[in-house]
């Protein structure tokens, strides 16, 4: 029986299943940033300043913490999607239980570390007193949900292994609107601030999780969850970590270096911390619309990587680029424009505006140069390569902006010299991706060309 969820990757013309693909991600990603900026939007127009630094201020720490994870769920999909563009359905089987207990496990492990470290973290991230233990409380909430987060995390990367982009965007539309409706009943009518806020994400993430579960165990062929099944499988393991685990060091490398960061914000005060957290917020809604491409150059040239077809691998990335930096100039353009109108709506405090004008300036303007990065390094893992690009980032992110601020900024220090780290390091780690796609492109083009001889 057809189904209607999927999309054949390796065949047929790219640009409209790219279309087809990268749109639900894109809104999925909307949606889920929505959960965050629902108690940010919420917590800073009637909890106040303080308040809206202490939720802005955490979400390095939650990326920090989870990026490892989320680098997994990569691996979980590349492996899916090759062995899906193989035609190995057996592989791929084993593949899903093993990623659906990684992600338990890892949630559960994230729960206690969480919400027994959370203080100490704050601490050494120097975050001012008058924040330090609204932020506290936020972060022990928020890890409360990790689990849900994971599972909803790794159950989207195994649906979008097979082009289903659709379901998940749905699960989140519907968490979504419940997490909004309880952020405002908790914040406005009971007066609860930042637990407000928490109890209502951790309440939506547990709802899209329970949905996306619930898919996979109907769901016919490669893709069904048996409860029964969950377990770690060894070789699927081995593939999942081949690819996930260089992914997951290199987010935790980038949001590493944006700890650090965050931590020097921190040093300039709360109002700045306020104009960052809603600039940052932002920012994000852009990030994720380009992060699609990468999404979507993932899989797809993980598919033609799995059925041999580098040429299709080719043409993904050219497209995947031309649409991310299309989509980078228009939204960093946008958000520049009416950054103002944007930001007010986050705070009415004319210092807090102003100081994430300044941020969106550096950010925004040059943000399209940061997606073509990320389809680079989405295409090179797509083909299997993951540690090349853990090594650059570690050398063009973490590297460049340590140096930053260990030299340029110690000169000039301002919020302004801070920001300008970002655009350097993303223009320097691009190019070298770049470089990096077409030596690893020129390899395998040899070993396919070598095997065809053979047979």
């Amino acid at each position: 029986m057809k189904n209607d969820h999927t999309i054949d990757m390796t065949d047929g013309v790219i640009l409209p299943k790219l279309l087809i693909f990268s749109f639900p991600i894109m809104l999925s990603g909307v949606l889920q940033l929505l959960f965050n900026a629902a108690d940010v939007i919420i917590v800073g127009r009637f909890a106040g300043s303080r308040s809206l630094a202490a939720v802005g201020s955490v979400t390095v720490i939650i990326n920090l913490m989870i990026t490892l994870f989320i680098g997994l769920s990569v691996g979980g999909n590349v492996a899916v999607a090759r062995n899906i563009g193989a035609g190995n359905k057996r592989a791929a089987s084993d593949t899903v239980h093993t990623a659906i207990c990684i992600s338990i496990v890892g949630g559960l492990l994230l729960v206690l570390i969480g919400t027994v470290l959370a203080k100490r973290i704050l601490i050494l991230m120097s975050s001012p007193g008058d924040v330090i233990d609204l932020a506290a409380l936020y972060l022990r909430i928020y890890f409360l949900c990790m689990p849900a987060l994971l599972v909803y995390n790794f159950g989207s990367a195994l649906l979008r292994a097979q082009g289903d982009t659709e379901r998940p965007l749905i699960y989140l539309s519907i968490a979504g609107v419940i997490n909004v409706i309880i952020n405002l009943v908790t914040v406005i009518v009971f007066n609860m601030g930042v637990a407000g806020v928490g109890m209502a994400t951790a309440v939506s993430q547990y709802i899209s999780a329970f949905l996306i579960v619930r898919c996979l165990m109907r769901e016919e062929g490669a893709l069904h969850l048996d409860i029964k099944k969950i377990k770690i499988n060894k070789r699927a393991l081995k593939g999942i970590l081949r690819v996930g685990l260089p992914a997951g060091v290199q987010g935790m490398i980038f949001a590493l270096s944006n700890a650090i960061i965050q931590s020097t914000i921190n040093s300039f005060g709360s109002t700045v911390m306020a104009g960052s957290a809603a600039a940052a917020n932002i920012e994000t809604f852009i990030y994720v619309a380009m992060n699609s491409f990468y999404q979507s150059a993932l899989t797809f040239c993980s598919q033609n990587y799995g059925a041999n077809k580098l040429d299709r691998i080719d043409r993904t990335l050219v497209w995947s680029e031309v649409l991310v930096a299309a989509t980078g100039v228009i939204l960093g353009g946008a958000a520049i424009l009416s950054g103002r109108v944007l930001l007010s709506v986050y705070s009415t405090d004319a210092l807090v505006i102003e100081a994430g004008m300044r941020r969106m300036k550096y950010i925004c303007s040059l943000y399209a140069i940061c997606g073509m990065m990320d389809v680079f390094v989405g295409s090179l893992r797509g083909m299997g390569c993951s540690v090349i690009p853990m090594i650059v980032s570690l050398v063009g992110a973490c590297g460049i902006r340590l140096l930053w601020i260990a030299t340029v900024f110690s000169l000039y220090p301002s919020d302004t010299v801070l920001y300008m780290s970002y655009p350097i390091s993303w223009i320097i780690t691009a190019a070298i991706h770049f470089l990096c796609y077409m030596i690893i492109r020129k390899r395998i083009r040899k070993r396919m060309s070598g095997y065809a001889r053979v047979e």
